[in-house]
């Protein structure tokens, strides 16, 4: 970290967040808190459920609580700040903390690309393959799958951020966004940053693409499967299994790539700029995504909702 100071003469970044919107920011503050709330109750009773319950001790709800947890880390690694930002405006961030900030944002955003990807294998082998199930799907291989899954994360984000860590700043240190978020800081490097937009892109082939074509063919054979069930009972019962997952790869990955293709605003020198949508749609990707993710799998899953009102019932009765 040394170095990385020696070769950025920044003490700290400046992160304006909503301070050219000032009316916004007490809105914004309320509503955030109570969605972050949300994310912390319904998705630490999903975890929670999942290892109290040893009906729920299977490789689907294994994943189900990963995804959980990670939801927590993801959002509490930036909402805070954001939060504070609302608070106080043009909030200062040391060097070190904004680091840590985009490691740990980075690490949770990739892992979840990951994560989902093998959560449609499970998918598919309960579904295309069931009676083989309890073999492919094994301890032994369902636990070595989340476990790759943060060390394909965590790599990246060690990589990613070491490269825009050592960029030399030369004093320009106000970051227009709402938390330290990469591409917003690699903006303000006075260097050429090409080796940063070119691992960005291999990431983005690796931990986007990759995922997704594979989801996508695993609901490819999901799909022909189900349609081959003679009763639309049945049909209605396969596609049950994994609706719930599907619901939230089309939730995670539409916001995704609609918050990184979407058109960049120009101001009157035709040169990038924030504007409000530009800073509130990462905003959404990262809180309202997690928020929606034990929700859809409540609504949709009557093991998990059978579990949680056990669990609630359980508390009832030692009152």
């Amino acid at each position: 970290m040394e170095k990385a100071n020696w070769s950025s003469p920044v003490a700290g970044f400046i992160i304006l967040g909503l301070s050219d919107h000032p009316g916004l920011e007490k809105m914004f503050f309320v509503l955030i808190l109570l969605m972050y709330l949300v994310i912390l109750l319904g998705n630490g009773v999903l975890i929670l459920v999942t290892i109290l319950d040893s009906r729920l001790h299977t490789p689907m709800y294994f994943f189900l609580g990963n995804l959980s947890f990670l939801d927590i880390c993801y959002t509490t690694s930036s909402v805070p700040l954001v939060l504070d930002g609302f608070l106080t405006p043009r909030k200062i961030i040391s060097f070190s903390a904004c680091a840590v900030q985009m490691f740990l944002s980075f690490t949770m955003g990739a892992t979840e690309c990951v994560l989902l990807g093998m959560m449609a294998f499970d998918r598919y082998v309960a579904i295309c393959n069931p009676l083989r199930y309890p073999v492919v799907m094994s301890k032994a291989a369902y636990v070595p799958m989340a476990v790759s899954s943060w060390a394909i994360g965590g790599t990246a984000s060690v990589v990613h951020t070491s490269l825009t860590i050592q960029l030399p700043f030369c004093g320009n240190n106000v970051i227009n966004h709402l938390a330290c978020e990469i591409l917003a800081v690699l903006r303000l490097a006075c260097v050429d940053i090409s080796i940063n937009v070119i691992s960005m892109r291999v990431a983005n082939v690796i931990l986007l693409g990759v995922p997704v074509l594979f989801i996508s063919i695993s609901y490819v054979f999901i799909i022909t499967t189900i349609l081959r069930i003679p009763s639309a009972e049945g049909r209605r019962k396969a596609f049950s299994t994994c609706s719930a997952h599907f619901t939230v790869v089309v939730i995670f990955y539409g916001t995704l790539f609609f918050m990184y293709r979407k058109p960049k605003s120009k101001d009157s020198l035709g040169q990038n700029k924030e504007d409000l949508s530009d800073k509130l749609i990462p905003l959404f990707y990262g809180v309202v995504t997690p928020m929606l993710n034990p929700i859809i799998y409540s609504l949709r899953n009557k093991d998990v909702k059978s579990a949680v009102r056990n669990l609630m019932s359980q508390k009832c009765f030692t009152r």
